[in-house]
């Protein structure tokens, strides 16, 4: 027989103390912490407790009593719903303050290394209209609010394009203006969503994996191109299992893309594909072109680089550079070293800092992203770079070493997830004067850096800020051999 459990309580006029991880605040209750999103600290408000296990408890804010003085008026309708900027209602100067301060904490707490002063985190140049990709998902289904629950009168299964909800997978918030990237994706992404619903198109359903209307990346650049790559998912016909773009339904897309095309001609690249997959990852997607080029460039001081729809690149394009320019600055180049990129992406620090390094050897996984970085020394007239392609662990070893040469200088940008210890292992072996780290994670940064500690001092900390108004930190490490 189940035993019926304690209603959990709500708990009146309690203070925020801090910031916490992932965004939320937290204060403390019978000896527990207590996480809440969408406050800051000095909020006295009402929380009811929704989860609580044995060392913590996570909670929402019902009533807010009084707001901090430490508190910004958050710009964007969505706030509060849409998880994106959960910051918006701390001021910038905070932010900084308590970004700055996550990284001293997780390099001492998790690297457990010796360290220097840190710099001062670089805030980012803009904290509005500062990216330059946004990826929209489209659902038959939209996300609606409690009060909206409510409302009888509501039309309740409509569909939308916007941002999917945590915790709610088969369901995409709606958005009608997103403050992160020049409006003009804002008028892309409604004209969709506009045409589509009075056109007919069926937009995709989570659960069930069926409709036409999947999914809309929007990317622009510094020299003012435009990308916009849909997804599709073509509905079955009797004589074929996937469907055909021949089809009233590939002909239906078709006639979506001509009338963005036209309604829009600041788009250079417009592109689209078939995904038939359970998840909207487009690596290993074939990706077609229905205007224009396969590309856009992006410029970066007198430097161009060619991004593709699988390219990555820092979608903070202003701060990417200040973001660089600390890493060449650490990589203290002369002209007479040979530079290992790992982790290169299209080859941007690579391209970046070759022409004050004698060779600069870049590693990536993703083949495309290689053949780009090739590219953009070609357009940059850049001679004394080379690009390999493969997973890290398995390009990098010691007769890769050997063929190529001992680095000199190693700058390494990896995912979220870190290094692998093969890689460090290799890293170490190589023994290079110099390893510039930069990193999206300082957690597993501060882990990699404790690998690294047996032959290597930290030297120099610079934490940058590429993601306004939300809790991610860039974190930019100088090591040097001991």
């Amino acid at each position: 027989m189940a035993r019926n459990k304690k209603p959990l309580p709500l708990l009146e006029s309690v203070t925020i103390e801090a910031v916490a991880a992932e965004g939320k605040s937290l204060f403390h209750w019978n000896d527990m912490v207590v996480f809440v999103p969408f406050c800051v600290p000095g909020d006295v408000c009402d929380v009811q407790i929704r989860r609580k296990k044995h060392s913590f408890a996570e909670g929402e804010v019902v009533r807010f009593v009084t707001y901090s003085k430490v508190r910004a008026i958050p710009f964007c309708e969505h706030f509060g719903v849409c998880g994106g900027c959960k910051w918006q209602n701390l001021p910038y100067e905070e932010q900084l303050k308590f970004k700055q301060q996550q990284v001293y904490d997780q390099l001492h707490r998790i690297g457990k290394v010796e360290l220097p002063d840190f710099r001062p985190i670089l805030g980012s140049v803009k904290t509005q209209e500062y990216r330059n990709k946004l990826d929209f998902g489209c659902a038959n289904k939209r996300w609606l609010t409690s009060e909206q629950l409510k409302d009888e009168t509501l039309v309740k299964d409509t569909p939308a394009i916007g941002f999917h909800i945590t915790g709610a997978f088969d369901k995409i918030l709606p958005i009608e203006k997103c403050w992160l990237m020049d409006d003009l994706q804002n008028q892309i992404r409604n004209e969709v969503r506009d045409y589509a619903v009075e056109h007919g198109l069926s937009f995709f359903d989570l659960r069930q994996q069926v409709g036409l209307l999947r999914d809309v990346i929007i990317r622009n650049s510094a020299s003012g191109e435009w990308m916009v790559i849909f997804q599709f998912c073509l509905p079955p016909t009797p004589s074929n299992e996937r469907g055909s773009w021949d089809d009233e339904n590939g002909q239906k897309a078709f006639a979506l893309m001509q009338h963005i095309a036209d309604k829009f001609p600041q788009i250079t690249s417009l592109m689209y594909l078939d995904n038939q997959k359970c998840n909207d990852t487009i690596g290993d997607q074939e990706i077609l072109t229905f205007k224009g080029e396969d590309h856009i460039f992006e410029l970066m001081e007198d430097l161009k680089f060619k991004v593709g729809p699988k390219s990555f690149y820092q979608t903070n394009t202003e701060q990417a550079y200040h973001l660089y320019s600390v890493a060449r600055e650490f990589a203290n180049l002369s002209g007479n070293e040979l530079v290992y990129d790992l982790y290169t992406g299209t080859g941007t620090i690579a391209n970046f800092v070759a022409k004050k390094a004698k060779k600069v050897i870049g590693i990536e996984y993703v083949p495309e992203a290689i053949e780009d970085a090739k590219i953009n020394s070609q357009v940059n007239g850049i001679e004394n770079t080379l690009f390999y392609a493969g997973d890290m662990k398995d390009i990098l070893t010691d007769d890769f070493i050997a063929e190529h040469g001992r680095p000199d200088v190693i700058i390494t940008d990896p995912p979220r997830a870190g290094m692998h210890p093969d890689v460090v292992k290799t890293i170490l072996n190589a023994a290079p004067e110099r390893i510039v780290y930069v990193s999206c994670n300082p957690a597993t940064q501060a882990r990699d850096l404790q690998l690294l500690d047996v032959q290597y001092k930290v030297a120099e900390v610079q934490p940058v800020d590429m993601f306004p108004h939300t809790p991610h930190v860039e974190n930019v490490v100088l090591l040097i051999k001991k």
